[in-house]
């Protein structure tokens, strides 16, 4: 029980637990509920790259902390995705493409996985995660900040990050069909 209690799992236990607390803050969409939600989701995503460097830096790598911090990650973008859906700040039709693309990559690497290949992050995919994260915090925040619109800049942003989702799931789907046809080639 102690092994599972570090500081990197600590920390993915934390952002999963954050997630009742940014769906309350996000129920209205008023100013001071959208800015607490885009803190708590900017929080999460710091909570990501900190957990991944103490598991690296501390020898803290585990299989349970390997399952949880992706769980995690799509846990809360999905969450905020679906969130974002009835305050209007984006269309149900790509949120419905940005998740069936996490769930289809989810299996894919289930599958690999089983074929004992394992299927690191591309650059595309750090892309994508860079730009979501980004988008995602400014359309929580949404209202207008020292003059700059962040639901706008959020929205366009998201669409970057949409066309790195998509061509990192394709890059993905290549990859793994190339290694698939050379296993069954040997």
């Amino acid at each position: 029980m102690s092994s599972f209690w570090n500081l990197p799992n600590t920390i993915t236990v934390v952002r999963i637990l954050a997630i009742p607390l940014i769906v309350w803050l996000m129920m209205d969409g008023s100013w001071g509920r959208s800015w607490g939600a885009g803190w708590v989701f900017i929080f999460a995503i710091i909570g990501d790259f900190l957990d991944g460097y103490f598991a690296r830096k501390l020898n803290l790598q585990s299989k349970m902390g390997a399952f949880l911090d992706p769980l995690a990650d799509k846990l809360i973008v999905c969450t905020v995705l679906i969130m974002l859906i009835p305050l209007g700040r984006v269309e149900a039709w790509l949120v419905a493409l940005l998740i069936c693309r996490e769930l289809t990559i989810t299996a894919l690497r289930a599958v690999a996985a089983n074929d004992g290949v394992v299927i690191a992050a591309s650059k595309w995919g750090k892309y994508k995660t860079a730009f979501q994260g980004t988008a995602l915090s400014l359309l929580c925040l949404h209202y207008p900040f020292v003059g700059v619109d962040l639901h706008r800049v959020g929205y366009g942003t998201l669409w970057v990050a949409t066309l790195f989702s998509m061509w990192s799931a394709l890059d993905y789907l290549v990859g793994y069909a190339r290694v698939a046809e050379s296993a069954a080639a040997s």
